[in-house]
């Protein structure tokens, strides 16, 4: 049961609402002005809060910024009461973080559809979202721009890129969010030994380039093609109207798409220490995880052997000798110069 704080120095409008809350089979908290609201707010967290502006002592502009100053409270959807009078003024409180206003008097279908809508943006929030067009666009519906980042995908142009062909380089500004229509994309940095070490795979579904854009810096790394790859190009500028259209939004669209760093630190220890053996099943065990769709068949790693070593992070001589190790073991099978991993159970045990 979600419990709604209510801040109104009216007896008669703060019991009213509060009927019509409870008949709504939410759990009612009550304050008669700012001071008890604030405390009341503090003491036990509601999920949402309304509050009257005009208030002796403490008004409603000073319950807002007294609660988005504290850590715990800033985030609680805050739905303010308002006068037709007092819409002047209203303004300077949306700027301040308010997430609604209703206007008095108000119907009760009129107050419980924003109560609504804020409770159900504030849960998508909260809930773990998958990295792809689904989740990222589920996130950003909760904002009140209408478009979304699937709008923004489709509306895009789209770019085909040859195989090996590079995307962005190192160095370079950024000027696209990408997400992959077709095809697979890697990540990697160059050695000044002219070796390359690949960062991250992407495949279709994912976004990339998305790091340099929120952090508004130059590209860490090169982006290249590793077949033939139809990416649609979402504007930086389109990107970051959205992003900057609510910090609740953009702080949870960072914490998702960064929230494999920990994965990346271990597989950067695991090519500083792992043995050979290990290294390589461990590439061969990503790729059949980020790329294997189809369950029913077999998995052929169709890439390069060069590709197949940066991932590794080994030299290609090592990677072709460890392959043919792991097909005398008869983990792998290799057809065609494909690798198809005939026992995964033996090869994830390499790994762990």
């Amino acid at each position: 049961m979600k419990t709604i704080l209510i801040i109104e120095d009216n007896e008669d409008i703060r019991e009213n609402v509060a009927e019509i809350l409870m008949l709504s089979n939410y759990k009612v908290l009550m304050a008669p002005n700012g001071k008890e609201g604030i405390e009341t707010a503090q003491k036990n967290h509601p999920d949402l809060i309304i509050c009257d502006i005009m208030m002796p002592g403490v008004d409603g502009y000073g319950v807002l910024h007294v609660l988005h100053k504290d850590p715990v409270t800033q985030n609680i959807p805050f739905i303010f009461l308002t006068s037709k009078s007092e819409r002047s003024d209203f303004r300077s409180a949306m700027e301040m973080g308010a997430d609604d206003y209703i206007t008095k008097p108000f119907a009760g279908n009129e107050l419980l559809n924003a109560i609504e809508s804020r409770l159900h943006k504030m849960d998508i929030m909260r809930k773990q979202l998958t990295p792809d067009l689904q989740g990222l666009s589920e996130l950003m519906s909760t904002i009140d721009n209408k478009k979304t980042l699937e709008d923004l995908k489709d509306e895009s142009n789209t770019n085909t890129y040859k195989k090996k062909q590079l995307i962005y380089k190192e160095g370079a500004h950024p000027h696209y969010l990408y997400y992959i229509i077709k095809g697979k994309v890697k990540t990697y940095k160059t050695h000044d030994d002219g070796k390359d070490l690949v960062i991250d795979l992407f495949n279709e579904g994912d976004f990339f380039g998305y790091v340099s854009l929120l952090e508004g810096s130059t590209y860490k790394e090169n982006a290249e093609s590793m077949e033939v790859t139809e990416l649609a190009l979402i504007p930086k500028k389109d990107f970051e109207d959205l992003v900057n259209s609510n910090p609740a939004t953009a702080q949870k669209f960072v914490g998702l798409l960064v929230k494999n760093l920990a994965e990346k630190e271990k597989q950067l220890l695991g090519i500083a220490y792992n043995t050979l053996r290990k290294k390589v099943a461990d590439a061969l065990v990503s790729l059949q995880k980020k790329y294997h769709t189809n369950k029913n068949e077999p998995y052929l790693i169709d890439i390069s052997r060069d590709d197949l070593a940066t991932i590794a992070g080994t030299a290609t001589e090592s990677l072709i000798r460890t392959l043919s190790d792991f097909k005398s073991e008869n983990l792998i099978d290799i057809k065609s110069g494909k690798v198809v991993i005939t026992d995964d159970r033996k090869l994830k045990n390499l790994v762990r």
